[in-house]
């Protein structure tokens, strides 16, 4: 065990925002754990969002391929398999990281429910399935807080960023399947949401500091292959690393106490603090 080294655990991080985010805190000089069910490429999930059809077909991306990235940057990299829905597995991933790295500085919560429900109308979804996004979403955080916040209140120091949305404080346009989103998915990002506020009253003067980070429309692989049929073009969406940027610089700057209990505006930070380079693509570029 080696405990000499910052270490951030990413949940999620086979694709989309949580492999940016892994990437770009390694580049930060963190050693990352990874989590996700996904471990090599070419796994199949069931990743369709309405029960009136499955879609098992892989989609891109793995625990392997980001564990190369990270390592690309010079930093360790750890996968742990981890379902949102498999309770157990939660505190294998946790007990694994920190029994081989002794710590664990950063938790980004940022896996999420993938499956039917998502954007089904709610007369047409099982409750059963609203349940599996509340708890996967909103509950399976808590768990992972639970694990790591000892540790990190025992050394004075820790962060604890959520990957929260926009639909926990707004109304969708339209319904959903139409340019909107379902009822599950709003009300477990909803719950998420109001965590940071309380959690940060609660352990105010510890260390440990918790932020939510809104990251917009992300242009992922899963919205690029799955969402087009509900009215969402991945092409005109933000890449994912302009949210790993953000992450990054929350988890380096002296600074992050003044985020504490705070949602920040991931696109929006992003643009003012000029943390990608080359984004947004100057007009006539």
């Amino acid at each position: 065990m080696d405990n000499s080294r910052q270490v951030a655990f990413v949940t999620g991080a086979s694709r989309g925002i949580g492999k940016a985010v892994a990437v770009h805190l390694a580049r930060e000089g963190y050693d990352v754990a990874i989590g996700a069910r996904t471990l090599e490429e070419g796994e199949a999930r069931e990743h369709s969002s309405t029960v009136k059809k499955s879609n098992t077909s892989p989609l891109p991306g793995s625990l392997q391929s980001t564990a190369a990235l990270i390592e690309a940057e010079g930093q360790r990299a750890l996968s742990v398999y981890l379902d949102l829905l498999d309770l157990p597995s939660l505190g294998t991933a946790v007990a694994t990281v920190l029994e081989r790295w002794g710590r664990v500085d950063v938790l980004v919560n940022n896996a999420r429910y993938i499956g039917p429900g998502h954007m089904d109308h709610f007369l047409d979804a099982p409750i059963e399935l609203i349940e599996k996004q509340v708890h996967a979403n909103a509950i399976v955080p808590l768990h992972l807080m639970r694990l790591v916040l000892p540790q990190m209140i025992a050394r004075g120091s820790g962060l604890v960023l959520n990957m929260t949305s926009g639909c926990a404080v707004s109304d969708p346009p339209a319904a959903a399947g139409e340019g909107g989103w379902a009822l599950g998915y709003g009300m477990s990002k909803a719950a998420m949401h109001r965590q940071v506020g309380i959690l940060s009253r609660e352990l105010a003067g510890t260390g440990v500091n918790f932020v939510n980070i809104e990251p917009g429309l992300i242009g992922t692989e899963r919205m690029a292959l799955d969402m087009a049929e509900f009215g969402f073009d991945a092409s005109t969406m933000t890449p994912p690393d302009v949210i790993g940027a953000v992450a990054a610089w929350l988890a380096s700057t002296p600074d992050v106490e003044k985020h504490n209990g705070r949602t920040i505006d991931g696109q929006e930070t992003c643009r003012e603090l000029s943390l990608l380079a080359g984004w947004p693509a100057a007009v006539g570029g």
